[in-house]
């Protein structure tokens, strides 16, 4: 059942040639709401085109880290570096550049309801990039095209399933050629039925050279498209390696205790 996730998609392979890329870097990052510590000071750099994906609990403070990383959120401590410069202070224009390098896809898709596919994605190219309507439709059609979608362009939300909006998620973060992408869980609104055909298209952009950071629930995803696995808990980075390496011979404790509790349900469904 885990390697139909990616076979029963009615998304086609997209193609993300020349995608850019980008380094990240946090330094001793600490997020703090009120007495609550969310991150205790972590550390960690993705290369430019890597594949890392963020396993942990819930409430172990992953989606918080990646939120920092486009400044989503705000600091407590600590600094996060893109290609070497520093971002936790950026304000107004420098902070809005930086979110131009930087595509977010939400748990919840955020798509504004009352614009259609191609509109969600159209409306920063010309509202924020300064892209003519034309320009910015081409734009929007090529990339609803990439992610199996050039027939659901002018579908509203709330004619699409979910699956079928996340993919628009997708390729609005793509619209500005970014060169870093950010996931926080995006198959964790979704149903079994639709969650293959989102995998797919980012199976896909995990080839096209693109840094991805991938906050996720899908052990099996994590496994075959990343290049590295971090596992978080509590605030902390207990452990960072190869898939192979992170899945069969897990180091820390609290990794073994969370991967035995979350594969052994997958492997008695892959047997039914």
């Amino acid at each position: 059942m885990l390697s139909a996730l990616f076979t029963r998609s009615a998304a086609p392979a997209a193609d993300f040639s020349r995608l850019g890329q980008a380094r990240v870097e946090l330094r001793g990052v600490v997020k703090q709401y009120g007495d609550q510590r969310v991150l205790n000071g972590v550390s960690l750099t993705v290369e430019p085109g890597e594949v890392v994906t963020i396993l942990g609990p819930s409430g172990s403070g992953k989606s918080t880290l990646i939120r920092l990383i486009n400044r989503l959120e705000s600091l407590s401590g600590g600094e996060i570096f893109i290609d070497d410069r520093p971002v936790g202070q950026l304000q107004g224009a420098s902070l809005r550049q930086l979110r131009s390098r930087i595509g977010f896809v939400f748990q919840q898709f955020n798509l504004y309801a009352h614009l259609t596919a191609r509109q969600n994605i159209t409306l920063a190219l010309e509202h924020v990039h300064g892209r003519q309507k034309a320009q910015a439709h081409q734009r929007a059609q090529a990339l609803l095209e990439q992610v199996g979608l050039a027939d659901k362009a002018e579908a509203l939300p709330s004619q699409l399933s979910g699956g079928q909006q996340q993919r628009v998620a997708i390729a609005r973060a793509l619209a500005s050629s970014p060169q870093i992408i950010l996931f926080d869980e995006p198959t964790s609104a979704l149903d079994p039925e639709t969650i293959g055909e989102v995998l797919q298209v980012m199976k896909s952009l995990a080839h096209s050279g693109i840094t991805m950071i991938v906050v996720t629930h899908e052990m099996h995803f994590a496994r075959e498209i990343a290049d590295r696995v971090v596992f978080i808990d509590g605030g902390d980075i207990l452990e960072t390696g190869r898939p192979e390496d992170f899945f069969t011979r897990p180091q820390h404790p609290r990794t073994q205790r969370f991967l035995q509790k979350v594969l052994d349900p997958l492997r008695q469904e892959s047997t039914l």
